[in-house]
């Protein structure tokens, strides 16, 4: 049997892109009749993604993948409008023709194109694979209670004619067949609650029912409510192979240049066992300065133990990743440094895997992107919620209220550019959010954390759900080559 060769198009940006590696590297090692090609889109934001397949490529883990960057594609429409990532996949879409044509043209008789597999958001792709006559499948880099949102959704506004954008500062809870809980309205996703992004959103819910599968970074064990109600929303094949992560985030202290790392672990490994509530908000991450305040007095007045990741906001109307401050001291409350040295530390970027792994921590305050729920699972480190852009209220309410893993600082804050919270939270509440984190020791909450923690690890290890999962979708995709 000849080679089989996957095409990935992931969406160019760090969380999605290096999930999907992690899963090909999965693919890879566990078959060696698979080889993949991952052709690399250009945002014209988020550096971080050539630095990152620089440096997978350099490795030895690269072996059977191989990137293929694509040309720049300059796009009128701006990156703030609905329409832009829309706009931007059709803009690619003769590019991928023309890099699939020739990957096949150069192929021989060595292998044999198996299919797609693309990203959530890049489901307009399926068309290409339709004409090129392979099968394609969904990478889902999020959870199946979210997938269950999308098709959910989609159901109401194609065929129950439901306005969703109805929603937005509505006080409604709502039924959803992913959860066994009502969910409030006000944890909906941004994007589906404005006229000129829902359909654009709700069409890759369309596309996702008439692919051959989903693969998905969970575990049955994680979901089981919300895997169970996919079939009846008429999600094709699932495939549970999470959890995926990347745990060594080697890439990024490489592009650093190398040590911005150490005083970190060196400054964890002096603090008592979990201890430190540590503080990280993602790559995309940031506050105004008067809601800074108020984190800052609440980790004071809480007396524990601290390590703040702290980012500086982009300019206004400026659609950039976040940097570090060149001095906090300008945005935190006078003396403050000065008065916690002995207890915190305050930091700009966080190798933030290494830090949950670190036996130093006791809690973890986070904004509730999916990749960094899992981390947390994975190292058995208890969470206060408080998202800030993307699906992260709707993560934020799975992990407090449907899973029961998680306290509440904050559910419904939000901080992207479709809209933002008009509210501070206070210090009463942060402060309230992390002595609840840091000190429910014996709780029901961290018992849960601890099992799912071992859970997620025996799953991926043979004979685990993950592991069979991903021995199915690979059996799939040999059976289904063209």
């Amino acid at each position: 049997m000849a080679n089989a060769e996957l095409v990935l198009v992931p969406t160019p940006v760090t969380g999605h892109l290096v999930s999907m590696v992690e899963m090909a590297k999965l693919l890879v090692d566990r078959d060696p009749r698979l080889s993949i090609t991952i052709l690399i889109m250009k945002l014209p934001i988020d550096s971080e993604v050539d630095s990152y397949t620089s440096s997978f490529a350099a490795s030895m883990a690269a072996a059977r993948i191989r990137f293929i960057h694509l040309p720049h594609v300059n796009l009128d429409t701006k990156i703030s409008s609905g329409s832009f990532l829309t706009d931007f996949m059709e803009s690619y879409k003769p590019h991928i023709k023309r890099a699939v044509a020739d990957l096949t043209n150069s192929a021989a008789s060595t292998w044999r194109l198996a299919g797609f597999v693309i990203d959530m958001f890049c489901t307009t792709m399926i068309e290409l694979a339709d004409e090129i006559g392979v099968p394609s499948y969904v990478y889902f880099t999020s959870s199946a209670a979210f997938l269950g949102l999308m098709l959910h959704l989609q159901s109401l506004q194609d065929e129950q004619h439901v306005d969703i954008t109805e929603f937005k500062n509505s006080v409604a809870e709502l039924d959803f067949p992913s959860f066994a809980h009502p969910l409030p309205a006000k944890v909906l996703p941004s994007v589906v609650l404005f006229k000129e992004e829902v359909q654009p959103f709700l069409e890759h819910a369309k596309r996702i029912r008439a692919i051959k599968g989903i693969i998905i970074n969970t575990f049955d064990e994680l979901e089981p409510h919300a895997l169970g109600s996919l079939a009846g929303l008429g999600a094709p094949m699932v495939y549970t192979v999470g959890p995926i992560l990347n745990l060594n985030e080697e890439t990024k202290t490489k592009a650093d240049g190398g040590g911005r790392g150490d005083d970190i672990m060196e400054w964890l490994n002096e603090q008592p066992p979990s201890s430190v509530v540590f503080l990280c908000f993602g790559s995309r991450g940031s506050f105004r300065d008067d809601q800074v305040k108020e984190i800052a007095y609440a980790l004071e007045r809480s007396g524990h133990r601290f390590l703040w990741s702290l980012r500086q906001p982009p300019s206004k109307g400026k659609y950039d990743l976040p940097r570090d401050y060149t001095d906090p001291v300008e945005v935190l409350p006078e003396g403050f440094l000065d008065r916690t040295a002995s207890v915190g530390k305050v930091i700009g970027w966080a190798p933030q895997a290494a830090v949950l792994a670190h036996p130093a921590i006791g809690g973890f305050v986070s904004h509730c992107g999916w990749n960094s729920t899992l981390e947390s699972i994975w190292f058995g480190v208890a969470v206060a919620t408080w998202p800030l852009y993307a699906e992260q209220q709707f993560n934020a309410f799975e992990l407090v209220v449907e899973l029961g893993l998680a306290v509440e600082i904050k559910m419904d804050y939000r901080r992207d550019f479709r809209m933002e919270s008009d509210f501070v939270v206070t210090v009463d509440e942060i402060e309230g959010g992390i002595k609840k984190l840091m000190e429910d020791v014996g709780s029901e909450r961290r018992k849960k954390v601890k099992e799912l923690s071992e859970k997620s690890r025996k799953v991926l290890t043979e004979g685990g759900s993950s592991y069979l999962a991903l021995d199915r979708l690979i059996e799939d995709i040999l059976n289904y080559m063209p």
